[in-house]
């Protein structure tokens, strides 16, 4: 099992849960961030670490939502890999809770 980032963390792309991962599975999008399934370990540290509850286990995953976890894996072999926490775009707290969000992924 694997954990995934589903769609609320589009154009907020919070980063507190890179700085707790221990195999730096993160990888950094425009305007979000997913998790490669090849790394990560199901440690779970990320999941309280997003402030936007956009991490759930593969298994949990919504079922509105269970394509994010094929689009993980997909943009993981896309994007680069992200360590640091970074600062939240400006309008992140504006697009918190919005749905259907997939329209705005930008690749």
């Amino acid at each position: 099992m694997t954990y995934v980032v589903t769609e609320n963390c589009i154009r907020c792309k919070y980063t507190d849960c890179v700085e707790v991962c221990p195999v730096d599975c993160f990888h950094e999008g425009p305007n979000f961030l997913v998790i490669d399934p090849d790394e990560c370990i199901d440690c779970t540290l990320c999941v309280p670490e997003c402030p936007v509850n956009a991490i759930f286990a593969e298994d949990d995953v919504p079922d509105e939502m269970k394509n994010y976890t094929a689009l993980n894996a997909e943009l993981a072999k896309a994007w680069p890999v992200i360590t640091e926490r970074k600062p939240a775009p400006p309008d992140a707290a504006e697009w918190e809770d919005k749905p259907d969000k997939l329209k705005y992924l930008e690749r």
